[in-house]
Order: C-alpha cells, then sequence, then structure tokens
C-alpha cells in the first residue's frame, strides 16, 4: 500500500539536517518560527530544478538532493552569509520511497555539513520538481554584493572552470562514454571522466571562502550561468568594464585531458560550476593568497576591472577582443 502524504513527510523529512536551537517551531505547524541573530540581516534565495529543463529523466535522486541544495548554498555563499533554514517543495509523480530515500541521503547530508535545518514545505503529485527555498544570516551591512567593483581592482576565482560543463556533457550523453577499436567488457569511465561528472552531480558550494572575503571582496557573484555571463554581470552592476587574461583561467588535467581545445570554451561558457568570482584592491593580495593556503582551495587571479563598461578577453597570443559572451539559460528564449 502506497503511503500517506504524512507518513513520507513523518519517515523522510521531520528531522532532516542539522539541529538548531534557533528553530523556535519547525515541521509540523503552518508555518515556522525561527529566531534571527541579534545584529544580523536575513538572506533569502530560491531555485529549483525541475526534469526535463535542469535534468533528465533517470537522474540519481542521490546527486538531486545534493544538488537542489548546493546551487541555493551557492547564491547564500556569494552574499558572505551563513546558511541556516531551508523549506522544501518536492513534488513527485509518484511515492516512490527507494527514490526517496536516496534523494534524502544527498540533501541530509550537505545540510547537515552546512549546519542547515529544515523548517517546512510542501510535498505533492505532479511531473518531477525540486524548489529549495534557502535562509541565511550576515552581520548587518556586510554582505556581499555584485555592485562594489572599482577601476584598478583585481578579479579573481575560486576552483576550476568547465568541469561541470564537461561533466554534464559525459552525463546528458546518457553514460555512453567513447569505446575502444576493440571493445573491452565491461567498458569503465576513465578517471577524468569520474572527476567531471562528479563536479557537475555533486558541487561543492564555497561557503567558508564567502563569509572569509567579508571586508576582503568588494563585489562578489556565483558562476552559475557561465564565467563570461557572470563576469558581465558583476560589472555592469558595477558600472565598470574589465578583462580576463585567457592564460590566466584554472583549468584542470580532467578537462584538458578529456576535452583539449574546447576546455577553454567550456570554461567560458559553460556554466553550473559554482564557483565565487570576486573583486578586491590591490591591497588584499597577500591576504587572499593566505586565505586560498588556509581553505586549501585554489583561488586564482584572472584579469581586472577597468574604467568603461564591457568585457575583454585578452590572449597572448592576440590583441585584446570584447568578450562575445554566450547568452544566459533563459527558461523562455528562444
Amino acid at each position: 500500500m502506497t503511503a500517506s502524504e504524512s507518513e513520507l513527510i513523518r519517515r523522510f523529512f521531520r528531522g532532516l539536517g542539522a539541529p538548531r536551537a534557533d528553530v523556535a517551531l519547525g515541521i509540523g505547524d503552518d508555518a515556522a518560527l525561527l529566531d534571527v541573530p541579534a545584529g544580523s540581516e536575513l538572506v533569502l534565495t530560491t531555485d529549483a530544478l525541475a526534469e526535463g529543463a535542469h535534468f533528465l529523466p533517470g537522474a540519481a535522486p542521490r546527486s538531486l538532493g545534493h544538488r537542489a541544495l548546493a546551487v541555493n548554498l551557492s547564491d547564500i555563499a556569494a552574499m558572505g552569509a551563513a546558511p541556516t533554514w531551508m523549506l522544501l517543495s518536492l513534488i513527485l509523480p509518484e511515492a516512490n520511497e527507494s527514490w526517496l530515500a536516496e534523494f534524502v541521503i544527498g540533501l541530509d547530508a550537505l545540510a547537515r555539513s552546512h549546519d542547515v535545518a529544515l523548517v517546512g514545505g510542501n510535498l505533492c503529485r505532479g511531473p518531477l520538481s525540486i524548489t529549495i527555498t534557502l535562509a541565511g544570516c550576515v552581520p548587518r551591512g556586510r554582505a556581499l554584493r555584485r555592485a562594489g567593483a572599482h577601476p584598478g581592482d583585481a578579479l579573481y576565482v575560486s576552483g576550476t572552470l568547465g568541469d561541470a560543463a564537461g561533466g554534464r556533457e559525459l552525463t546528458h550523453a546518457g553514460e555512453a562514454l567513447p569505446q575502444p577499436a576493440q571493445p573491452r567488457q565491461p567498458s569503465q569511465p576513465s578517471a577524468q571522466q569520474q572527476l567531471l561528472r562528479r563536479r557537475f552531480e555533486y558541487p561543492e558550494p564555497r561557503i567558508a571562502l564567502g563569509a572569509a572575503l567579508r571586508g576582503r571582496a568588494s563585489a562578489c557573484i556565483d558562476v552559475s550561468d557561465g564565467l563570461c555571463v557572470d563576469a558581465t554581470r558583476l560589472l555592469e552592476a558595477s558600472g565598470c568594464g574589465g578583462q580576463i587574461d585567457l592564460a590566466r583561467l584554472p583549468l584542470s588535467d580532467a578537462l584538458r585531458q578529456q576535452y583539449g581545445t574546447r576546455a577553454l570554451q567550456l570554461a567560458l561558457g559553460g556554466g553550473e560550476d559554482y564557483e565565487l568570482l570576486f573583486t578586491a584592491d590591490a591591497s588584499q593580495s597577500a591576504a587572499i593568497d593566505q586565505l586560498a593556503e588556509r581553505l586549501g582551495l585554489r583561488i586564482s587571479r584572472i584579469g581586472g576591472v577597468r574604467a568603461g563598461e564591457g568585457l575583454a578577453l585578452n590572449s597572448s597570443n592576440a590583441d585584446p577582443v570584447t568578450a562575445a559572451a554566450p547568452a544566459a539559460f533563459d527558461h523562455f528564449g528562444r
């Protein structure tokens, strides 16, 4: 017999995530009651994953649980905030308990690792869709914003770029990886293919970096739609222009080995890296190097901010050119 909605909520969602003392009333009432710390501003973001638009039918539910929260955590990180509470709206075509068990494992593990509590939401029947609303807190007046970059600032990015886009291509190919001339049984993904797919299926939000950039970064944005698109958004919000030095882009060995000359294209326009792109005054250079070492995270200076407008891509073997940035993803675009 199929479990009821109330039974599914009790079994899979009550107690999900980290226990927090600031949850006065959580799941089980009409709405949650939460204690916002004194001297803090509340940060809110929401994002949805819909089957067919953001993932293919049959996508691993554990990955979907992780990704649904990770994309929201990345927005919180870009604001320099600490995540706190989430609401989950889950639309399911059927009450598949084995699917739910795997989904909850992915969601719960990431929530607990970032001290996030599930405090409410909605569960209903329909085409598969996952929407999370995530809250965070930041000391009053200290949130990072897209606006704030100044001419002369350096442009930095965390991690490596393009890996998630490469992994998405491998995943959307239906796991049909290239076969050798003489087929071997069974065929296994190469080490670099596994790494790239993991970067797509299990992105790592840079929460610790975002918090550490308060007072150091002049502007910040997360790289969700591709480096060119998101750098352009940051520069436009700041009323500045800028340039990216292509030779400085951090590309992983796995991406280079798998995609060769296409690696740069994936890094510039692939999207879904969920790294942090930020600007900082030159006086912060040594502090940012120390921060990278303390966090064990690669942080690369990839360009700078200038007066004017537009984003230019500088190549070592060509004159600077204005970036023909890929169009941002648009659900209603043609």
